[in-house]
């Protein structure tokens, strides 16, 4: 089985070396490594220069403003019998690509998603590592269940070549590309993996202007996707989750602000009954990622939660209410760790 990775990339100087030395040090290495260079204007380029002859080399001369321009292109290229999707601010654990190779063994697996962690820096970044266990244990686990994996991530995802090439086109029409396509494979009945031990590390943002941006690109690129491919909703599994994920979603963000207009003391205990269950969840995932930077987490937790809720509903406000597609793809600010 022949293997290929994608990265698209876009003034990335300061993370695009550490991903591209992740990928070469593999325990099962690739076939070819595609890297596109979506015409940055910092230092991306030369760096990637160095690695030319491990890798291969594009350049477009024009940004697209939307990374699946750039994958669009990268993927005309790509030779493997299965290609993997990975970010340019992302780093594979060492057994990553072996362990994409044994999930597609079996031959009725069309992709597969993997396991994202944060990279440590600050407070933020450890609420998106609390959000990702929390996600990716329980959430996710679920949906492999169900047989409905809610999305295969950009960073972490893997995918039959001929079989993507067969059923997915890039229209360029959501800021959530990796949504989309994902919804495009559940639409054939194909089978998509779940693999927890398939592991990718991320750099998440490290300030609020950044997180909230990313933010409204997920959430804006959520309701753009569910708005496209409503159709989708042929089976009961897939009716609840996309309830518990949107209408649930709606009710909760809702809840969170006029309850205290409502009624204060309810308001109140609702506070704390939430922020114990995120203290139960944080103390699961204080031993699972084992990291202790996380035991301080709870109370900053619950004013991300507001932000969160106030981002879903201005997204749903703009998205479906007023139908606005004025949404852009954002790169928050890298740092170099």
């Amino acid at each position: 089985m022949k293997v290929s990775l994608l990265i698209c990339c876009y003034n990335e100087e300061k993370v695009i070396a550490n991903c591209i030395v992740s990928c070469l040090n593999q325990t099962r290495p690739a076939d070819e490594i595609i890297v596109v260079d979506d015409a940055s204007t910092d230092l991306t380029y030369k760096i990637l220069k160095k690695y030319q002859k491990k890798i291969k080399l594009l350049r477009l001369f024009k940004n697209g403003g939307n990374k699946s321009y750039a994958q669009q292109y990268g993927l005309q290229f790509i030779s493997g019998d299965i290609f993997i999707t990975i970010d340019a601010d992302s780093m594979l654990d060492q057994h990553f690509i072996e362990r994409i190779v044994d999930d597609f063994v079996d031959e009725k697996v069309v992709a597969v998603g993997g396991y994202i962690k944060s990279s440590r820096y600050n407070w933020l970044t450890a609420c998106r590592a609390l959000d990702y266990t929390i996600g990716q244990n329980i959430h996710k686990l679920a949906q492999s269940y169900l047989n409905f994996l809610f999305v295969i991530p950009g960073t972490a995802g893997a995918f039959k070549t001929e079989i993507f090439k067969k059923y997915i086109n890039f229209e360029h029409d959501t800021v959530a590309e990796d949504l989309d396509f994902t919804y495009k494979l559940h639409k054939k009945g194909l089978k998509i993996k779940y693999d927890r031990q398939a592991i990718v590390y991320t750099q998440d943002p490290t300030d609020l202007k950044s997180y909230i941006n990313q933010m409204r690109r997920w959430y804006g690129g959520g309701w753009q996707n569910l708005l496209k491919h409503l159709s989708i909703i042929q089976r009961p599994a897939q009716a609840l989750q996309l309830s518990l994920i949107y209408v649930e979603g709606l009710i909760f963000s809702l809840v969170l602000y006029l309850l205290p207009i409502i009624n204060l003391k309810i308001a109140v205990y609702l506070l704390l009954f939430y922020l114990a269950t995120i203290i139960i969840f944080t103390l699961y995932a204080l031993i699972k990622e084992r990291r202790l930077d996380l035991i301080f987490i709870p109370p900053l937790y619950l004013f991300i939660m507001y932000i969160n809720a106030a981002v879903f509903l201005e997204q749903f406000f703009q998205t479906v209410i007023l139908r606005s597609n004025k949404l852009t793809w954002y790169q928050p600010k890298r740092i170099k760790i």
